[in-house]
């Protein structure tokens, strides 16, 4: 397995000229957990398929150890930090993320990163810790409807937190909203969302309880690969029986 840093790799005749960013460890030792432990601050909706997306479109090409287990490098998370900001601040489709990365790694400088309003004071700290003002704020929607939502069951709130993923929900729910389609009508769906989570966690659970690192690693990458898998079919089913509406 060829693991080198970018000095080594770039070293040799014929050799390819170093992605981007140049200088940074290409050691990968980093499992898909770490990396998101490493982002989640930042950026707190990132998730285990929004890398394995990532990788599909060829934003980041992690180390496939032996087992088949995904490794990241230094380099690689910056790289990933890279493509989230221009996502998050810029509003880019990957399409032209991919364009300028491509020609980051040609040689040409990174762009300017677009300048993000100041956060308001505690902010910084407190937007890691989704509330349902924080959410009914990012997302420009009234507190009421956010609490709403977590009446209805749609989401889940611990000791006064929302989930990581609140802000997404409460967009796209409000988008549903005004097609008449209110909380209510969406039970069943978080219904039945919770019954592949219960799915996924009896086919995983062997894994998990394993004393081996390497048994535990196995679980998050197949939770998430299941996960994806599930989500897929259900968009199929919905796109299929849409399209075929008279």
């Amino acid at each position: 397995m060829i693991a080198a840093s970018g000095a080594s790799s770039a070293s040799g005749s014929g050799a390819e000229p170093e992605r981007w960013p140049q200088g940074i460890s290409r050691h990968a030792t980093m499992r898909i957990s770490d990396v998101l432990a490493q982002l989640g601050g930042d950026f707190p909706a990132v998730s285990h398929s929004k890398l394995r997306f990532l990788e599909e479109q060829g934003l980041i090409t992690p180390v496939r150890t032996g087992a088949g287990y995904r490794q990241y490098s230094p380099a690689d998370v910056e790289r990933l930090r890279f493509v989230l900001a221009e996502q998050r601040d810029s509003y880019l489709p990957l399409k032209i993320i991919k364009e300028r990365l491509a020609a980051m790694d040609a040689g040409e400088p990174a762009p300017v990163p677009s300048p993000r309003p100041a956060p308001q004071q505690g902010a910084a700290t407190s937007r890691r810790r989704w509330t349902v003002d924080l959410v009914a704020e990012a997302t420009g929607t009234s507190p009421e409807f956010v609490r709403s939502l977590v009446d209805a069951g749609l989401l889940r709130e611990t000791a006064g937190t929302l989930g990581a993923d609140a802000a997404d929900v409460v967009r796209i729910t409000a988008r549903l909203a005004e097609h008449g389609i209110e909380p209510r009508h969406l039970r069943p769906l978080r219904t039945s969302a919770d019954r592949h989570v219960d799915l996924v966690d009896q086919v995983v659970a062997p894994y998990r309880s394993q004393q081996a690192e390497q048994g535990r690693a196995h679980a998050h990458e197949l939770a998430d690969e299941l996960g994806d898998l599930l989500a897929r079919l259900h968009t199929s089913w919905i796109r299929q029986g849409t399209t075929e509406l008279p």
